[in-house]
């Protein structure tokens, strides 16, 4: 990306009240039980380190690496996966917890994986929810922001492993 116009979306202001507000709800909603938290990775490492810090209930974390963008702007529609979890699901309340939900194709491909290994029960916790692009049906449980349309980064959200270490998040135009 040679030259980029950026114009903040969210502040880091904005992002940690919202952040608060959903941890709160979680621990209200898992309150007497113990939480697996499944993060993305890259995307959203940062938004779930500040996540976890801020829920009030016993958690186990653990990682998986999916794949649909590459060096593009626009998903490829293709999943791949690069990272299994290596903690043991069965019979465990799970919660996702991912970036952007955009075409909505990785996040039902790891729903139906995940599922297939028996969990108590499976909820997912997005950042940012960006439903014009919806290629499938799918509704997260916990959304930080809806945003319409646009390409967005910072806050672990990248632009060919670019700009996510902005404490902002940035609509941008090559």
């Amino acid at each position: 990306m040679n030259q980029i116009s950026k114009k903040i979306l969210f502040s880091r202001n904005e992002i940690q009240k919202r952040v608060k507000e959903l941890a709160s709800q979680i621990s209200g909603d898992y309150a007497g039980r113990e939480l697996v938290i499944i993060g993305i990775l890259k995307g959203a490492f940062i938004f779930m380190a500040d996540l976890v810090r801020e829920i009030n209930v016993p958690c186990k974390f653990d990682f998986v690496r999916v794949a649909s963008y590459g060096a593009s702007s626009e998903s490829s529609g293709k999943v791949v996966m690069t990272k299994d979890i290596e903690t043991s699901i069965k019979g465990r309340d799970i919660l996702i917890v991912e970036d952007i939900v955009d075409t909505g194709l990785t996040l039902q491909y790891l729903v139906n994986w995940l599922k297939e290994r028996s969990p108590n029960s499976l909820r997912i916790c997005v950042f940012l929810d960006k439903r014009k692009r919806r290629k499938v049906t799918f509704e997260a449980d916990y959304v930080g922001f809806t945003i319409d349309d646009g390409f967005v980064v910072g806050y672990g959200l990248d632009f060919d492993e670019q700009f996510r270490f902005f404490p902002d998040v940035y609509i941008i135009e090559q």
